[in-house]
This record gives C-alpha cells, structure tokens and sequence, in this order.
C-alpha cells in the first residue's frame, strides 16, 4: 500500500466524481481506476461503489477514508518537520492537555523534556472538555495529558498517577455537612459534565455504571470548568470531579465530599498508535521518568490531603 494509492483515495472520496479526481491529481482517469481498485484489493473489500451516473463511499470506505487522512496528514507533518530540521530550524513537539494537565507533575516533566532536548520547540494546547483526548483524535497535538477512561480506542498510554474522585456540591446543599458519601447518595441527583461526544469519558463522570442501565435523572451540559464551578455554586447540579479540584480551583461557594465508593481517574501521558515517533518517545520517557523520580509527589496526588486540610473549592477536570 503506497501513498499515491491513498491520496487518490481520499480525492475521489471528497470529489466523489472520478473526472474531477483525475484532473485534481493530474492523471488519466483509467490509471485513477487502476489505483482505486489496486487499492480496494490491498484492504480487501470495496471501498467505492460506482454507477455510470455516480459514486459514494461504502460504510467500509467511510471507516478507511478517517484513517488515510491520518496516515497522509501525519506523513505530510514528518515532511514538513524534516525539511524545517533540515534547513536549521527547531524541531516542533506539540504538546496538548486538558484541564489540570499532570497536576505538580506537569511543570517538572515539561522541564525534564526541555532539558534533555533543548533543540526542540514545546507547543502547549489545552482543550476543553469537548475533546477529552487533548487533540490526539484529531491529530492536533503530538502527545498530550490525557485523563482517563476514553473512548479513543487508538490511544497509546502511560499511566502517570490515579486520583481519586470526589463530589463538589453547594455549600447550601443538605450533603455538605457530611465528610464522605457512597455514589448512592448521588444518583438522584442533577450532575453537572463537560460537553462531549467520547460517551466512555461522560459515562465515568456521571456514575452511569452504577444507574442499573438508566440515564442520570439531569444531566447538565456545561462548556469550561469555570462554568461548571459556577452551575455547582449555584446548586444546579453537583459534579464528580478530581480530588486535586480542592487545591487548584477553590470557590466558597462549594463543598468537596470523597466517595468511598467510586474508582479514581487515571492520569496519563498518551500518543496515537502507530505515531511513536522519537520526539512523542523521548516526551513519554521523560514522563516516566518524573513519574518514577517523585513518590513523595504522588503520594500527595493519589492520597489525597486529611479532612483537616480540605479548603473549599470547585470542580477540575
């Protein structure tokens, strides 16, 4: 399978007329036939189905035209990188995360990566809660801070730490006198979640698993953390959230309980599969490293700090 194949693939499947592909590529239509079917014989199944008066996408074709504009974007990207390196410019590593990144991991790997390779240019993305992969799915970022469970299913992780999940409610909610609840307690109540499409990531931070099969009573869709805060303040909803959201977004008007009975979110350093180039591997190795380096830091992380030392706070994510 060549990458003249693919590229002819992906522009009759955006053209969805061969002649207009053909000129497009700049090549006779029959060798554009050729290439198609040459093609839907290395994957082994059709991919296009072609009438006189027409053409479309197969749902198998639909499923391989995503991953041939990954394979194309991603080559085109180590073209482009190769020849910046090549005519003396800073390698690029573009580096995303979502809310909250590695908590205090997060500035001693940057500087672990950055002092190992000086030569290279981090970009940092953050993502909001619509894209819990911290663009990997899209191919936006390289490598990025990802907070599982996820959907993504073509993900490559290594875990950093877990941490444990609390529930944000407002003060003047008749739970926030209490230190500790079971999950429960919680399922008739409105939870407040990130917008998003990765069903897996929604499901975990809504206690679906434990709802016997029905739906949250209310769901109530937000689009940032700051808003989230404010709907929890607010006594619209109360959120399940990380335990770190006590130290990194503190609100009076929200009250942290632990749950004695839910698993913590695993943080992790992930890549796509098959994207394991020696920057995005020098980065996890870095990560790693750190991770390793500092028990006294995940220690904090995973333990979490004693009912003593819980200020007031909001939800992170």
């Amino acid at each position: 399978m060549n990458l003249r194949r693919l590229r002819a693939f992906v522009t009759v499947a955006e053209e969805l007329h061969f002649t207009r592909a053909a000129a497009k590529l700049f090549v006779a239509q029959q060798s554009l036939s050729k290439q198609i079917a040459e093609l839907e014989e290395q994957v082994g199944t059709l991919l296009l189905r072609r009438t006189s008066r027409s053409v479309e996408l197969t749902p198998a074709g639909q499923v391989f035209l995503a991953t041939a504009r990954e394979m194309l974007a991603c080559f085109d990207r180590g073209v482009a990188e190769a020849r910046r390196v090549g005519r003396g410019e800073q390698a690029t590593l573009r580096v995303g995360f979502v809310v909250g990144a590695a908590l205090e991991l997060t500035t001693l790997i940057l500087s672990e990566f950055t002092g190992r390779h000086p030569e290279v240019r981090v970009e940092l993305h953050e993502f909001d809660f619509s894209d819990p992969s911290a663009g990997l799915a899209t191919a936006t970022t390289d490598v990025a801070f990802v907070r599982l469970p996820s959907s993504a299913r073509t993900l490559v992780t290594a875990p950093l730490f877990t941490e444990p999940c609390v529930v944000g409610v407002s003060a003047a909610h008749p739970l926030s006198s209490r230190d500790r609840v079971r999950v429960q307690d919680l399922l008739d109540e409105p939870i407040a979640i990130g917008r998003t499409d990765d069903t897996v990531w929604r499901d975990f931070w809504t206690l679906a698993g434990h709802r016997g099969g029905r739906p949250a009573r209310n769901v109530v869709e937000t689009h940032s953390q700051s808003e989230e805060v404010e709907v929890v303040a607010a006594g619209m909803a109360c959120n399940i959230t990380p335990a770190a959201a006590r130290r990194y977004s503190p609100h009076p008007g929200v009250r942290f309980l632990s749950i004695d009975d839910y698993p913590g979110s695993v943080v992790a350093v992930a890549h796509r599969a098959g994207q394991l180039n020696p920057l995005v591997a020098a980065f996890v190795d870095a990560a790693t490293t750190v991770r390793d380096r500092e028990p006294d830091i995940l220690r904090a992380i995973q333990g979490g700090p004693s009912p003593a030392d819980r200020p007031e706070g909001a939800a992170l994510r």
